[in-house]
């Protein structure tokens, strides 16, 4: 599956922490089916845990078949630490729906806590009410304390030590249905991946300047429009009266130039108010200008402001590379990683087509 596995987005996430909508979506989609496996007379399932899980390309959550068990002897040992086994397991070495639902309990501890917590814990920290010490303090205002309580109710009705005292799965679909958020939105959103897993950063080639602006770099995209400068404004046109060019062209060149000084110098919040002045006297468009303030209102986190200066290059000049990677790098900063994604891919295909040309 392209997108991994639960383990990996609970235990090892790097840039941003599973959201709540997502956590409740991947534990009804788990309980859906362990009932549909239970509904084709495959209730067993061997060392159930979230490395079992994965999300395929859509970054929905799929349960894994190679746990799937024919008979209660299939299982030879759990492969995980003993303190996560059933307690009937270690009695009599054999696996039984019951024993699959102490598993799920395990499971949903996982995704409640974002920690492989052994059960036995987990159960004193429910009995204590020390609801702080197990749910993710990355889903404080994404899970409501009733919601919580409620989900810790099931994972400790599931790891009662009695197997006959567990929910069944059915039961905990219906308990876990009532629970569900943002059901309207898609899993790939709610995971911030691209759609269909069709594209990735690593599916293409990108320019030193596509790459600096995927990670962010400000320094190394500063150092790039320093060199080239603006030899890209050579294709944009533009169409000025005598009178405009003999009244208000010095005023206009005298403010871009002190905009290059600064930013060559990193003063950017001088270059942002010189370039500003070239701009709002109107009488010529260049589309560099508004990529350098872009990455001068970067340079100031302001991200708003340099999506805006982004969209307007591409206004000026609609095929120009240097502007879908600035957009990017300003969606990134927004937290906007799908669309931010889409413009580089957008950037690399329109220079692609420029050099095939």
């Amino acid at each position: 599956m392209p997108n991994n596995t639960l383990a990996k987005h609970l235990f090892h996430w790097e840039s941003k922490a599973m959201v709540g909508p997502m956590r409740l979506r991947v534990v009804l989609y788990l309980a859906e089916a362990l009932d549909y496996c239970i509904s084709k007379g495959r209730a067993l399932y061997h060392d159930l845990n979230a490395y079992r899980v994965l999300f395929d390309d859509d970054c929905n959550p799929r349960l894994s078949c190679f746990g799937l068990m024919k008979n209660s002897r299939d299982g030879k040992s759990y492969s995980t630490n003993l303190a996560f086994t059933p307690p009937e397991y270690m009695r009599t070495g054999r696996i039984t729906p019951e024993s699959v639902i102490y598993s799920f309990g395990t499971l949903l501890s996982d995704v409640l806590s974002g920690k492989h917590i052994p059960p036995s814990h987990a159960l004193d920290l429910i009995r204590d009410r020390n609801f702080s010490m197990l749910i993710d303090s990355c889903l404080a205002g994404q899970i409501s304390n009733e919601e919580g309580t409620e989900l810790l109710r099931l994972a400790s009705r599931c790891l009662h030590y009695e197997p006959r005292e567990r929910p069944n799965a059915r039961s905990l679909v219906l308990a876990l249905a009532s629970l569900q958020k943002d059901v309207e939105t898609p899993s790939y959103d709610l995971m911030d991946k691209p759609r269909g897993g069709a594209f990735t950063l690593q599916s293409i080639h990108l320019s030193p300047l596509a790459e600096a602006c995927s990670r962010k770099d400000l320094t190394a995209i500063h150092e790039i429009l320093e060199k080239t400068g603006y030899k890209d404004d050579e294709g944009t046109a533009n169409e000025l009266s005598f009178q405009m060019w003999t009244n208000q062209m010095q005023v206009t060149m005298d403010s871009k130039k002190k905009g290059d000084n600064a930013f060559r110098q990193k003063d950017f919040t001088v270059a942002i108010d010189c370039y500003s002045q070239f701009i709002d006297v109107g009488t010529m468009s260049s589309p560099t200008v508004y990529a350098r303030r872009c990455l001068s209102h970067l340079m100031n986190d302001m991200p708003q402001q340099a999506l805006n200066d982004a969209m307007q290059a591409l206004v000026i000049f609609p095929t120009w590379p240097t502007a879908f990677y600035l957009q990017a790098a300003a969606l990134f900063s927004l937290g906007k990683e799908n669309e931010a994604r889409e413009a580089l891919k957008d950037g690399s295909a329109v220079e692609t087509r420029s050099k095939d040309r």
